[in-house]
């Protein structure tokens, strides 16, 4: 298996002929047959989460896929907006969900709600009487097991994430006569790749949660799975089978008696179709390891910082160098700034781009760019054949004018 297609390795050629700083490209026309492939059945209603690339193109794509969208703030809720999509189609969740954005929200026409804690129940109740409209709200429930997944979502971690079944049965949902408590939500893993393991997870929440929804008098319609369907980072990882994980989710649904099964993709939807490309500063052996040091690092892919786990790399050009293993570094003057270990051609050298796959989500707006002021990377969309500049690149002048101007006023005063 191959991350890099020939369309993008031809559009990443072309731009590094333009540019000396590093650029994101994302090919529309792999994501659109992925999103088409997403949308041929009728057991899961499909959401996309806007966290994982808030892109204006990736959120028009999704958009013509008839996806949904879940949106966790009120700036992704207002750039769905701002690409024409109706707020009926919008899914707030979130565990910091104050009363004023809550009252944002459905000012701006949003009705759905995913509620994480009594608070939220009673300021969504109290906004939607304010306002004098009803809202069909999910309850998201954090369940915990003496032994399972660890991963940066908490899987049988304490997370902020919703309320254990314990906490949730102090809710009396009569007091709320403005919501409507249709389903609950649970999501807790992140990045699976085997669907059993995750048909053996889901099944294991079908218990607990109908308990739960009895308690509660809730007629249980749905069941929000969230996310968590994982890609590949490595050559040799397996790949989640679409198929097969729709039968899973098809009994999934059978089981628990619920109308509908919701998921929320963001990774799974979105990241294959990401790259991203960097130029190489200099190589050099150091306590004989080979160091790579490269223009872009975590201020544009945080990612492995975090979760130690690296986007795939590859030398831009053809070479039949024997390969070596070298440690990959970004321009930031933290020992954190490491994009990991990558066998890669011994020949490398100061002329050279690296290109990064799977980048589509968890990319750029997932990492930090103002540190030490570098240069925000540009970002492009590859459509038949076409390349179109969605963001241009930006020196540091951009986004510190702010700053300058409100220092040379002080120090007028």
């Amino acid at each position: 298996m191959s991350f890099l297609s020939t369309p993008i390795k031809t559009a990443v050629n072309t731009l590094t002929q333009q540019l000396d700083t590093p650029f994101f490209v994302y090919d529309l026309d792999k994501l659109n047959a992925h999103l088409t492939r997403l949308v041929a059945q009728t057991d899961v209603k499909l959401w996309y989460a806007v966290k994982a690339n808030p892109l204006s193109k990736i959120i028009q794509s999704l958009d013509s896929a008839s996806f949904n969208f879940d949106v966790a703030s009120k700036g992704e809720l207002e750039q769905v907006l701002a690409q024409g999509i109706s707020s009926q189609r919008v899914l707030n969740t979130g565990p910091a969900k104050s009363s004023k954005q809550i009252k944002h929200f459905i000012e701006r026409g949003v009705r759905i709600f995913v509620a994480e804690s009594l608070n939220q129940v009673r300021w969504l109740n109290q906004q939607a009487q304010l306002q004098n409209t009803q809202l069909q709200v999910l309850l998201r429930v954090q369940l915990r097991w003496p032994e399972g997944e660890k991963n940066p979502l908490g899987g049988d971690s304490l997370t902020p994430f919703g309320l254990g079944c314990d906490e949730w049965q102090a809710l009396n949902t009569g007091d709320y006569p403005a919501l409507n408590f249709d389903g609950l939500h649970i999501f807790q893993w992140g990045n699976m790749l085997s669907t059993q393991k995750l048909s053996e997870l889901w099944s294991q929440m079908i218990a607990p949660l109908t308990t739960l929804a009895n308690n509660l008098n809730i007629n249980l319609k749905i069941l929000d799975l969230g996310g968590g369907l994982g890609i590949p980072y490595t050559q040799n990882e397996t790949i989640l089978e679409w198929d097969g994980l729709i039968a899973a989710l098809a009994k999934i649904k059978k089981e628990a008696g619920v109308d509908e099964l919701w998921m929320e993709l963001g990774r799974y939807a979105v990241g294959e179709c990401g790259h991203y490309a960097n130029p190489v500063v200099e190589c050099k052996q150091n306590y004989g390891q080979q160091q790579v040091i490269l223009t872009g690092g975590i201020n544009h892919l945080l990612r492995p910082a975090v979760t130690s786990q690296d986007f795939p790399a590859a030398l831009l050009r053809e070479s039949t160098a024997p390969e070596q293993a070298m440690s990959l570094y970004g321009p930031l003057c933290t020992a954190l700034d490491c994009l990991g270990e990558h066998t890669l051609p011994s020949d490398l050298n100061e002329q050279d781009w690296l290109v990064f796959s799977q980048c589509g989500a968890y990319g750029f707006t997932e990492s930090m760019p103002y540190f030490l002021c570098h240069e925000l990377a540009a970002e492009y969309v590859l459509q038949n054949g076409e390349l179109t500049c969605v963001r241009q690149a930006e020196d540091a002048s951009h986004y510190l004018s702010c700053l300058l101007y409100t220092s040379d006023a002080a120090d007028d005063m």
